[in-house]
């Protein structure tokens, strides 16, 4: 009776998730999405008939209608049932997002589930409706037909079930297996690209200011061919800088992304970031404090956040300050205002002694979910994405800040500014994709990259070959004249040649992708599903060729399996 009323609250819960998604048409698509839940029903009869229907079993009955309760809202938000490493990340610093989130149609969408979780088994007691044994087989040749109907029709994974997404995501997915290869070497011929090898060590001597703007998609920017300008300070700078056209995020999400920046070092699938504290690695910043310079980082946010001290305590920086100890104006559940932020840096910049080189890294928190900010912007907030480019707006009136500051030092002409985004952001331009940790199409990974150098480089250049965001800390040292450490995975893109970025996500699918001059490839690992786009005719990634190009294809599914197992495990 509970696993035949769990079965109930599925369909009900499924109903909800699935509203208003474009679902294929097909005969296999009711088999594709109920087997799981089928699956986890009769795995909890059997274990019920253990308990021989003792009253005990009502307790994981109640707790499993619960997590379908919750569930709801966040897959009809994310198009995901929860998953591990969701449920680590959804803390303190998260609250406002949460909360965002807890509209009439959501919560009102959880109390139907878990209404129909209390009654059904009354109801069905009460018309003394049993499963019978020609119930059980069929529901046995549903579940045996799901794995092949899935591989046919693409649920973009929302045909898991609820508790077993969530047990599946908490065990280890890929061994690792160690390996020194350059993965980054295109299978395919490519024509050769720009040289900035004239700009190796223009800038010795110079001070580094380091910023990662927070979910800053590149797509969302003038000068990526944004017909909005959110980000006018960002324009100007590019006006007058080395900007990366392609440049790729490693992981599209800040801490394990920042871990690939300043490490020069790919983070291990299905890790958290609280695992990277045991590992000992170059840095970027301990590179630099060796080299003279005075290291620190600022952070709006909280390190507490993801187990971000674990990716920064021991890396060479000398003042690491977030949210906390920076104190402002304005707090947040996320953080505090980007202007206290920006005085703070320069504050500590003028308490330097007269002449001493620094390396000052910005990590703000405008852009992030839900897109919130002290003071309004010139964009209409009725929908998400206006709320989003205010938010960068008004992050860049803090980076505006921040250079107007290192101007008026008259510091301008002795610092090399590195502008990158940490990772882009979602709005539905693929169904489902919303955010950016899930997926890795193009508004998830694809980032700005901006390199300035006043006095050496004062017009604007524009790179149109691939770059990693792994390559940030190499080119840094390059252009600082100073050796790059033997540990580091990512390359100086100061150097000659074409090389791919390689990206993946592990968030609740698993999905591996990189970029190859025109070709993207996608590939899912549980499905084993292919996605190749050529961006140079299809920037949309509308029109998938793997089916066209399969050799193709099957080269680059070979280098991503092989690449992500050799990502060493830092435990």
């Amino acid at each position: 009776m509970r696993a035949a009323s769990l079965f109930g609250v599925f369909l009900v819960a499924r109903i909800f998730m699935l509203a208003g998604r474009n679902i294929p048409f097909s005969v296999l698509a009711p088999i594709a999405y109920v087997w799981q839940d089928l699956l986890f029903c009769l795995l909890f009869a059997v274990f019920e008939s253990v308990f021989r229907r003792s009253r005990m079993m009502w307790l994981p009955y109640g707790a499993v209608v619960a997590y379908a309760a919750v569930n709801v809202p966040v897959a009809r938000v994310l198009s995901s049932p929860l998953t591990w490493p969701m449920i680590r990340a959804a803390r303190g610093p998260l609250a406002d997002s949460i909360t965002y989130h807890l509209t009439p149609a959501n919560l009102g969408c959880s109390a139907l589930v878990g209404a129909v979780g209390v009654l059904l088994p009354f109801a069905l007691r009460r018309w003394g409706a049993r499963p019978g044994d020609a119930s059980i087989l069929a529901a046995a040749m549903v579940i045996a037909a799901g794995p092949a109907a899935v591989s046919r029709i693409e649920t973009v994974g929302l045909e898991r079930n609820f508790v077993l997404a969530l047990v599946q995501t908490a065990l280890p997915r890929r061994p690792a297996r160690p390996s020194d290869r350059d993965w980054r070497a295109s299978p395919c011929d490519t024509p050769a690209t720009e040289d900035l090898s004239q700009y190796r060590a223009a800038a010795a001597g110079r001070n580094v200011v380091l910023v990662a703007l927070e979910s800053a998609g590149a797509r969302y920017l003038r000068p990526y061919g944004a017909a909005e300008d959110p980000m006018p300070n960002l324009t100007s700078l590019a006006d007058h800088s080395i900007l990366f056209e392609n440049a790729y995020a490693v992981y599209p999400e800040s801490i394990k992304g920042f871990f690939s920046v300043l490490c020069s070092r790919c983070p291990a699938f299905n890790t958290a970031p609280e695992d990277y504290g045991k590992l000992s690695c170059p840095s970027l910043a301990r590179a630099l404090s060796a080299g003279g310079y005075r290291t620190a980082l600022f952070h709006s946010g909280r390190f507490m956040y993801l187990g971000m001290e674990s990716i920064l305590e021991n890396r060479g920086f000398q003042t690491l300050e977030d949210a906390g100890a920076i104190g402002g104006n304005f707090e947040s559940s996320f953080g505090v205002d980007e202007p206290s932020t920006v005085r703070r840096i320069l504050s500590w910049i003028d308490a330097l002694p007269r002449g001493q080189r620094f390396f000052v890294t910005y990590l703000p928190i405008a852009g992030h979910h839900p897109y919130a900010a002290p003071v309004s912007g010139p964009f209409p907030e009725d929908r998400e994405i206006g709320r989003y480019r205010n938010a960068l707006h008004y992050g860049d009136a803090a980076l505006g800040a921040l250079l107007n500051g290192i101007r008026s030092r008259g510091l301008d002409r002795k610092t090399l500014l590195v502008v990158y985004g940490d990772h882009a952001e979602a709005f539905g331009q693929h169904e489902g994709n919303a955010g950016h940790t899930l997926f890795l199409y193009e508004e998830n990974v694809r980032v700005p990259f901006v390199l300035a150098m006043p006095g050496i480089r004062e017009g604007g250049l524009r790179v149109r070959r691939t770059a990693s965001l792994i390559d940030t800390a190499p080119t840094i040292l390059d252009l600082l004249g100073l050796a790059v450490p033997a540990g580091f995975q990512g390359h100086s893109l100061l150097q000659p040649g074409n090389r791919m970025a390689l990206f993946f996500t592990d968030y609740s699918l698993g999905f591996l992708g990189l970029r190859d001059g025109c070709w993207k490839y996608i590939y899912e690992l549980d499905s084993r599903r292919s996605k190749l786009f050529d961006l140079c005719a299809d920037s949309g990634e509308r029109n998938d060729l793997s089916a066209q190009f399969p050799r193709k294809a099957q080269a680059y599914s070979r280098i991503l399996q092989e690449w992500i197992a050799a990502q060493a495990s830092p435990q």
